[in-house]
């Protein structure tokens, strides 16, 4: 007997298909490691890699306000109290004065440059005069000698800041050919180049410089630069700690005034240690920097230093307490004159509180480091990573390989986490997850691309449950849209003739079909209007959905105002109706919203392009029990809550049949604007009265009905009417939640 033969033609196309999802993945994984290891840059990694700092940043910073760090802030109050800014120097030098003499600061940097004299004494005029028509008048000359001392504003603010841990601010400029204001006014340099260069750090070099009067320069303990340049997407997160000029290395005022705080020496140069890149050691605290001498500045929340005004310091008011032995910035949050940033943790951020940041970074040995062999790292991961997912995804099934992609997903992200908090590490991980993430789109995509429908076929799929407009617009994108199955949160909705089986024993077949299609058309045509998808018709009822399969962000506003334009249209066709001889129509219509199951659904035999979820069911029980309340339509919680400009009446707390949680269920007014004031205040009213039914107050809710029905009867009314004096006779047990239990559908 012949052996059986092996199905060659089958295993060679599985085969085919291994090697071309394998060879997609190695193109994939090979445009990927061109990026990594530096030969280009792709821009969304980039992107992606600053979001990832960014998340793990605002995750994992310290919450709590740090106290040693305090910002003196030249706000719109001291504005008003002083003056305009610039202030005369006399308040500067007031301004210091107090706060090392009566506040008793560690120490004070200014983000702020002095660099052109104070003349707003009137010091430059008198002594013009006397050079000029009061030239040889000795009575002026000696006058003028004993006013100088009180109208010499720079010579007070260098004494004040004489003998103190003062650190004034000054900045860089980068710009070829840019001049250089004050050139005797830098301060001592803070480091030997050549220790940085020694251990690989080549800081920027600054080409000229803005800094501040010589003489006020020579009265400073030091100086500080305040250059912060931002990243590639304009957000700031890492500070230059020093900066080249002309071979000498320069410190940042965050890192003075940090130094003269803490009254320590000269920082030193610590070489790369295994993983860890070069640092500078500040009597032990150990601050790492990058190739370039700049640090990520580990910032905390917005508002986490304390802020005191400077007109109150000026004034000697300011607590005593908030400034007693903290590390004092000058800086400003006044509008005009404040140094706005982008950070990743706020989009409007004082440049003040930046260095206060990086200030308290240093002191709690907080610096976050990326290690010497970070691209080794990125490559191996890469590699791994991809090779192992690029064999194994194209043999899973697709919710094995969903489950594979987020594993190794989420413990890439994971690990990267730990490494942040637990070692202040950062790698960049984009590269890895989009490798992971890639290779399953593209595993998982490639049946999509080689089986790919056509327009015609995208027209003919959906073409029987939205209308053509939509079909179109669709069919511009085709990729775009698929009948598999997905979750999405939508909206559904059901309508409902009310009394259809009695309207169908009054009409022969051929009436009842004509009155039907007549109904159904004009209903259907609001559907499509409004961008729903009609899911099916059940005899007389319509069921429809809106958010599949085009996205539409307000599909629950979509979908209530069509059950009310449904009620609407409604009442001008019945006139056209009965003009046929046929009999006027109600319904009822019921609206809710959830996540739900949308896509193909069915058998071998028959599939239909539908939605189904709890949520759907609750939206059916809503239909019917307009009738139990006389309502033309109601809706759930969840489409009340995403439809915020429309206004709504609060009907009643339900459970519907086979939930035991029970729902507030709603009937919509309209929007908001458009409804009138007597039909809003009648909806306040019968909240009221169903606030009083639910505490159990039975005259008072009974009373407020009793006007209601007065001005208008309804059977909404009646209903709660009757239970009121069921209640009465048989009160609810004490546990009643006020909802009342349906136990049909």
């Amino acid at each position: 007997m012949p052996l059986p033969k092996f199905k060659l033609p089958a295993m060679n196309l599985r085969g085919r298909r291994f090697v071309q999802q394998f060879a997609a993945s190695l193109v994939f994984l090979a445009l990927l490691l061109g990026h990594v290891a530096g030969v280009y840059h792709l821009g969304i990694l980039d992107k992606l890699d600053a979001a990832l700092y960014d998340y793990k940043l605002n995750l994992g910073m310290i919450r709590a306000v740090d106290e040693r760090v305090v910002i003196v802030d030249i706000d719109e109050k001291s504005l008003q109290e002083v003056g305009r800014w610039p202030w005369p120097r006399d308040k500067m030098a007031r301004l210091t004065e107090n706060l090392f003499q009566q506040y008793g600061v560690a120490s004070v940097g200014y983000d702020i440059v002095f660099a052109e004299p104070d003349q707003s004494s009137g010091l430059p005029v008198l002594e013009h005069l006397a050079k000029g028509r009061l030239a040889g008048d000795a009575g002026f000359a000696g006058l003028l000698e004993q006013l100088r001392p009180g109208l010499d504003y720079d010579a007070k603010l260098g004494q004040a800041v004489a003998g103190w841990p003062s650190v004034l601010g000054y900045y860089f400029n980068f710009a070829q050919g840019a001049e250089t204001t004050n050139p005797d006014g830098l301060p001592a340099p803070l480091l030997d180049c050549a220790g940085l260069h020694k251990v690989g750090i080549r800081p920027e070099v600054g080409q000229a410089y803005s800094a501040n009067l010589p003489s006020l320069q020579a009265k400073a303990a030091t100086a500080g630069f305040f250059n912060m340049e931002a990243d590639f997407d304009g957000v700031a997160r890492r500070m230059p700690l020093v900066i080249e000029h002309q071979g000498k290395c320069y410190g940042s005022l965050a890192l003075l005034t940090t130094q003269q705080a803490m009254g320590a020496g000269t920082p030193t140069v610590r070489p790369a240690a295994g993983a860890r890149p070069p640092a500078l050691d500040l009597d032990g605290l150990v601050i790492p920097l990058d190739a370039e001498a700049r640090a990520m500045v580990p910032y905390r929340p917005p508002g986490a230093f304390e802020y005191v005004s400077a007109a109150r310091v000026l004034d000697g008011s300011a607590e005593a307490a908030k400034l007693e032995g903290r590390a004092v910035l000058i800086g400003s949050s006044a509008p005009g004159i404040m140094d706005l940033r982008v950070t990743p943790t706020a989009q409007v951020f004082p440049g003040v509180e930046i260095h206060a940041n990086m200030i308290s970074g240093i002191l709690d040995g907080a610096v976050k480091w990326e290690p010497l062999s970070a691209t080794r790292i990125q490559v191996l991961t890469v590699l791994l990573a991809g090779l192992a997912m690029a064999v194994l995804l194209p043999f899973a099934a697709p919710i094995w390989a969903l489950l594979a992609t987020l594993l190794v997903g989420a413990g890439l992200l994971a690990g990267d986490y730990y490494l942040w908090r637990a070692w202040n590490m950062h790698l960049a991980a984009a590269s890895p997850l989009v490798t992971v993430l890639g290779l399953f789109v593209i595993n998982m995509s490639y049946g999509f691309f080689v089986e790919a429908r056509s327009k015609a076929q995208i027209t003919r799929l959906f073409g029987q449950y939205v209308p053509p407009e939509l079909v179109d617009e669709m069919a511009k994108d085709p990729e775009r849209y698929s009948l598999r199955g997905e979750s999405r949160v939508m909206t559904v909705l059901f309508s409902d003739i009310v009394g259809f089986t009695s309207i169908s024993e009054k009409l022969e077949a051929s009436q009842l079909a004509d009155m039907l299609n007549a109904y159904l058309s004009h209903m259907t045509k609001l559907v499509q209007e409004s961008r729903g998808t009609i899911d099916k018709y059940i005899g007389d009822a319509i069921m429809a959905f809106w958010g599949a399969p085009m996205s539409d962000e307000r599909h629950a506003r979509d979908a209530v105002l069509t059950a009310m334009a449904m009620q609407a249209t409604l009442a001008e066709l019945n006139p056209q109706l009965e003009a046929h001889g046929w009999p006027p129509v109600r319904i009822g219509v019921g609206v809710n919203t959830g996540r739900m199951s949308v896509g193909n659904m069915g058998s071998q035999f028959r599939m239909a392009y539908t939605v189904m979820a709890d949520a759907v069911n609750l939206a059916s029980r809503l239909e019917g029990l307009t009738r139990q309340y006389g309502s033309l339509v109601l809706i759930g919680e969840d489409t009340k809550a995403a439809c915020p400009d429309l206004a709504f009446m609060t009907v009643d707390r339900v459970r519907v049949k086979g939930k035991q949680v029970p729902v507030t269920i709603y009937e919509p007014l309209g929007i908001a604007s458009e409804v009138a004031k007597e039909r809003l205040d009648e909806a306040a009213e019968f909240e009221a009265a169903l606030a009083d039914y639910l505490a159990r107050r039975w005259d008072a809710a009974e009373a407020k009905l009793q006007v209601l029905n007065g001005r208008r009867p309804t059977k909404l009314y009646d209903v709660y009417l009757g239970r009121i004096a069921h209640f009465r006779a048989e009160p609810p047990p004490d546990d009643w939640d006020g909802a009342f239990t349906f136990t049909t559908k």
